[in-house]
């Protein structure tokens, strides 16, 4: 069997619900929440509870 010499180019899509897009919008969730629990541990109270 022959094998093609090029391999088409993939445009990613714009919009939806993509694998690239989960990942990093889940990392900056990660961050977000660790950056939560420093900010409560420095400060020694919860952020919304007084």
């Amino acid at each position: 069997m022959l094998e093609p010499k090029i391999s088409p180019k993939r445009n990613l899509p714009r919009y939806g619900f993509h694998n690239h897009i989960e990942n990093l919008n889940g990392r900056w969730a990660m961050l977000g929440f660790i950056a939560l629990l420093i900010l409560e541990f420095k400060l020694g109270h919860g952020v919304l509870v007084r």
